[in-house]
């Protein structure tokens, strides 16, 4: 039993070497790199990020100025505090900077990096960047699903209204707003509602609600071999195997609504088709069948995950921050409701 222990040990000890020995070898070729704080060997400068994440940034740039570069293991991180910079980059140099770093999320979240938010700059990412702009955000489209974005806040007004007829009480609006964001972009996708009433199925939403939670979890989660990506192998906190046990849950998903769409369109033919309400993965599977090469089925799951997750939490983030602006200053809200 000693014996792997030792040879783990040994090679462990091998690879930070190895590691370390060709950092030197690359700081020989000094660049004309931004100023940075004083670093650990191998670690960098992780011993100084600390919670909140964001003032600890701050601090850095008011000690250090205000664009530094950081190591974070492995990971170079270039940190900018000036707006105007960061404008700069975003769009002078946006080029360069489009591509995201290849973390463990993006394999095994985002289908091998094959989605819009993580795929790096290339053809890939200017067709799905195409396919979102025209197919899925555009005005038409958007105004395609007015009344169902309208009757889903409908619904949450219903229910609030409902819980607070008897008597006054607390109403929890960050569950809420997320409820809302998940069945709007659930109901534009493929016509179902998995939070509140109306559930078709409340035991695939109690499982689905589930691997959505543990999923962005664990995305938040911090990932040893995303600092240190030479020793990914190991997977030393099982964050990986997770994420493969999720993600294999997910797609399950995914797969059985494109497919219980395709078969609900393949049912009907001719006028009773066009009586068919169109969703959004109607439309990507009509540009499946004119391009199977590239609208693979893959493609299409990860854009609908795309719509899951990046739209519920950006969406009722923002809504719970508007809220909290309206309660601290009463005058907005008045003229926001008259």
């Amino acid at each position: 039993m000693e014996e792997p222990f030792w040879y783990g040990l040994a090679l462990i000890i091998f690879t930070l070497l190895l590691k370390l020995s060709t950092t030197k070898l690359r700081q020989k070729h000094k660049k004309n790199l931004p100023p940075s704080p004083p670093s650990l060997p191998m670690i960098g400068h992780l011993h100084l990020v600390k919670q909140p994440i964001h003032r600890t940034l701050q601090a850095l740039t008011e000690k250090f100025g205000k664009v530094l570069l950081l190591r974070w293991g492995s990971r170079r991180v270039l940190l900018v505090s000036p707006p105007s910079v960061a404008e700069e980059l975003f769009t002078k140099h946006d080029i360069i900077f489009a591509s995201r770093p290849r973390l463990l999320v993006g394999k095994h979240f985002a289908y091998d990096f094959t989605t819009v938010t993580l795929a790096p700059y290339g053809d890939l990412w200017r067709n799905l960047r195409r396919v979102m702009t025209l197919e899925v955000f555009s005005s038409a489209r958007l105004a395609q699903f007015s009344s169902i974005r309208q009757g889903e806040v409908r619904l949450l007004l219903n229910q609030t209204m409902k819980s607070c007829a008897k008597s006054m009480t607390k109403v929890e609006l960050k569950a809420k707003f997320t409820e809302l964001s998940f069945n709007v972009m659930t109901m534009m996708a493929v016509g179902k509602r998995y939070y509140g009433e109306n559930v078709l199925d409340a035991e695939e939403a109690k499982n689905i609600q589930k691997v959505i939670r543990d999923g962005v979890d664990i995305s938040g989660a911090t990932n040893f071999g995303d600092f240190f990506p030479f020793l990914q192998w190991m997977d030393m906190t099982g964050i990986e195997k997770k994420m493969v046990s999720l993600m294999a849950k997910m797609d399950n998903f995914l797969q059985g609504l494109v497919d219980e769409r395709r078969e609900i369109l393949s049912a009907t033919c001719g006028s009773n088709r066009k009586e068919v309400k169109k969703l959004m993965i109607d439309n990507l599977s009509a540009l499946q069948e004119k391009e199977p090469q590239f609208y693979t089925d893959q493609i299409i799951k990860g854009i609908i995950t795309v719509l899951l997750v990046a739209g519920t939490d950006t969406t009722s983030t923002n809504l719970e921050g508007a809220m909290v602006l309206f309660l601290n200053h009463p005058e907005a809200m008045e003229k926001a409701i008259f």
